[in-house]
């Protein structure tokens, strides 16, 4: 059956050894399938996720810790003003019993000391909302620290049973391995340079020729291409016109 596309005489193989790769492709596709799970672990995408919540669980403790910084700075500002203000009533008070003021300097130290009373007394109001506002943000502070306890002994669970499937994987994957090097040894090189040549190209190398499709591209081959085939010689290496598979014939392809 001459080859069309090449312009080349077919390839010869026996019908056994072409049938050894239906073995071999069964086994590159265990292990295709093994390396997406490797690249696809669901560990990967928890540990991502996780990652993105203890991202922003460090972010609200920066927060809260900057924010309790500025407040201890507001408290000590207040606190340092009303001390103030407390010794100068304390001053002006002594100074208003003592008597012996004139009545205008009377009349303005007990203006000052009414002024200084009330500031003080906002002060004061300011001051228990300023430690209100820190007993809240410590508060929060304490939860956002909790939090990122909680999520790093999960990422760390998470990370040991990553670690497991992956360890998991790469030991079926190296016994997956093995029985393809095996049944490859017993390919006769030309054909599997063949097969391998379609594989380095990203396709399948070889497909079962069964209820006329394809067994690699599940292409449906037309009435002709099927005569072609039956006509063929058993030995002949046949390969699919759409994905350039080899088509390897068995009892169950029909023909």
């Amino acid at each position: 059956m001459w080859d069309a596309r090449t312009q080349e005489a077919p390839m010869i193989a026996e019908a056994g050894a072409q049938r050894l790769l239906l073995e071999l492709a069964d086994a590159d596709a265990e292990i295709a399938r093994l390396d997406h799970r490797r690249a696809t672990l669901a560990e990967d995408a928890e540990i991502a996720d996780i990652e993105r919540e203890l991202d922003a669980a460090r972010d609200d403790l920066v927060r809260s810790e900057i924010s309790g910084e500025d407040l201890t700075r507001e408290y000590r500002r207040i606190d340092s003003e009303v001390t103030g203000m407390a010794a100068r009533e304390k001053k002006d008070s002594a100074l208003l019993t003592a008597g012996g003021l004139a009545p205008k300097a009377l009349s303005e130290l007990q203006h000052e000391l009414a002024g200084l009373g009330r500031r003080r007394s906002v002060l004061e109001d300011d001051l228990l909302s300023v430690m209100e506002q820190q007993e809240a943000l410590e508060a929060e502070r304490g939860r956002a620290a909790a939090t990122i306890e909680h999520l790093e002994g999960k990422l760390a669970a998470v990370r040991v049973r990553r670690e497991e499937s992956i360890t998991s994987i790469e030991t079926d994957r190296g016994d997956k391995q093995r029985r393809r090097d095996d049944i490859a040894a017993e390919v006769a090189p030309e054909l599997l340079a063949v097969y391998d040549r379609q594989r380095s190209a990203g396709r399948v190398g070889a497909g079962l020729l069964r209820a006329r499709r394809c067994g690699a591209c599940r292409m449906e081959l037309d009435r002709g291409t099927i005569a072609r085939i039956s006509a063929a010689s058993s030995d002949e290496v046949i390969r699919c016109e759409e994905c350039g598979a080899i088509l390897v014939r068995t009892a169950e392809s029909g023909l």
